[in-house]
């Protein structure tokens, strides 16, 4: 995974109203390698998950995944890559409610065209540890296996690349575990694995540790290094924006109107 100078400018026609969620951001990651993306709110690593997921396409800047440049792609193309290449895991699990935990996992293999899609599906819930509730639909499922479910889910065509947003953020401590364990497993049998995260104790189990800043990134290496001098465990939430005191009489926009208009007559 290779990207140089991404960039995602959001509104950028108009410049008044333009967001930059990312400036130049160059990033390479090694087939096998393990990192955690960590920042606040407003960062950029969702924006860099996303395009890293071929879920969105960068507004300047080049994106090759296994040798193919992504960046330039066209939409079905794109989803094929997505299909075949990546696996997603997110907080809110993303699980079809009236299907089955089997069903879920079928899903990526009924897209892409598989045979064999029971079977597979079943050794990925094996996998994953959840086989024995493979009839089960989410709602019969606690939060830890139901993520189990998912990373299955995600594992199923067995992509070279794992992306996980959060996954242990909705569950307890004892199942936030054991989901992590189960992602550095995957990770020790060669999957490239790429989690974002505002908890600093998820982070420090990967080894290395890219820490964005204003849609740049801040800091990358270690875990220790990056996150060495970090306190907490978790990104501080950001400042909120000050309060402007209630317009007096005649001070507020409608004020302001009336005296534009009278200067103007």
């Amino acid at each position: 995974m290779d990207a140089v100078g991404l960039e995602k400018v959001y509104n950028e026609a108009h410049p008044d109203v333009a967001v930059h969620a990312l400036r130049g951001v160059s990033l390479r990651v090694e087939r096998g390698e393990a990192l955690a993306i960590v920042g606040p709110s407003g960062s950029g690593k969702s924006t860099m998950m996303h395009i890293l997921g071929c879920l969105d396409r960068p507004t300047r800047g080049s994106y090759r995944l296994a040798g193919q440049d992504v960046a330039h792609m066209r939409d079905d193309d794109l989803a094929r890559v997505r299909n075949r290449s990546i696996g997603f895991v997110f907080q809110t699990f993303n699980l079809l409610a009236r299907a089955t935990a089997l069903e879920n996992v079928e899903l990526p293999l009924t897209y892409a065209g598989a045979t064999d899609i029971h079977e597979r599906a079943l050794r990925a819930l094996e996998r994953t540890g959840i086989a024995d509730r493979s009839t089960h639909r989410p709602n019969e499922l606690s939060g830890g296996q139901r993520q189990r479910v998912a990373i299955a889910r995600a594992i199923v065509n067995e992509p070279a690349l794992v992306l996980a947003d959060e996954p242990t953020g909705s569950l307890d401590s004892k199942s936030g575990e054991a989901i992590l364990r189960l992602l550095l497993a995957l990770n020790a049998g060669g999957t490239t694995l790429v989690v974002v995260t505002h908890d600093f104790d998820v982070a420090r189990r990967l080894p290395r540790v890219v820490r964005m800043h204003d849609g740049e990134i801040a800091a990358d290496g270690r875990s220790d290094a990056v996150l060495g001098a970090a306190g907490g465990r978790r990104e501080p939430a950001p400042t909120p924006a000050p309060v402007a005191p209630a317009p007096g009489p005649g001070e507020g926009p409608a004020s302001s109107e009336r005296e534009h208009a009278h200067k103007e007559a």
